[in-house]
């Protein structure tokens, strides 16, 4: 077995730490040129904000810490295939390419759903790299569901 790109063991660990705190367990992280510029995990409970999953998140941090509204030259790895909401934020801040784990067949928008980077009015599409730690991925979420029924 090969080790996980560091970004991705950021995004799994954060993952690993919504679950503990009963949130969805996904987790993000933004590099640029080898710096972590973001790391979060699902909060939308937590926060009372449906909006606030792991990718939201990391952007609107990233964001912030360098000062502007794209991300061009940035990297999200997130520990699931994004939801339509997060592929619109990829798209409108720019991020150069997508890293993800596990694909996610009911709520996913890059692979499944609306497909939304294929789509013709998309502005921006980023590099896509699909399967990235998705072992551990599923199987955090798979436990996290399992546990709750």
């Amino acid at each position: 077995m090969f080790a996980l790109p560091p970004p991705m063991r950021l995004a799994l660990d954060a993952a690993a730490e919504a679950a503990r705190a009963g949130e969805v367990p996904v987790g993000a992280a933004i590099v640029r040129d080898g710096e972590v510029l973001a790391v979060a995990a699902n909060a939308p409970r937590r926060l009372c904000d449906p909006s606030a999953h792991a990718e939201m998140l990391a952007i609107r941090e990233a964001a912030v810490r360098v000062g502007a509204d794209r991300l061009e030259g940035c990297d999200l790895w997130v520990t699931l295939e994004p939801c339509a909401m997060c592929a619109g934020a990829i798209a409108h801040s720019r991020l150069r390419r997508l890293y993800y784990g596990a694909p996610d067949p009911k709520g996913g928008a890059v692979e499944h759903g609306p497909r939304l980077f294929g789509q013709p009015t998309i502005h921006h599409r980023p590099d896509i790299y699909a399967g990235i730690g998705e072992r551990e991925a599923a199987d955090l979420l798979r436990r996290f569901f399992i546990d709750r029924r």
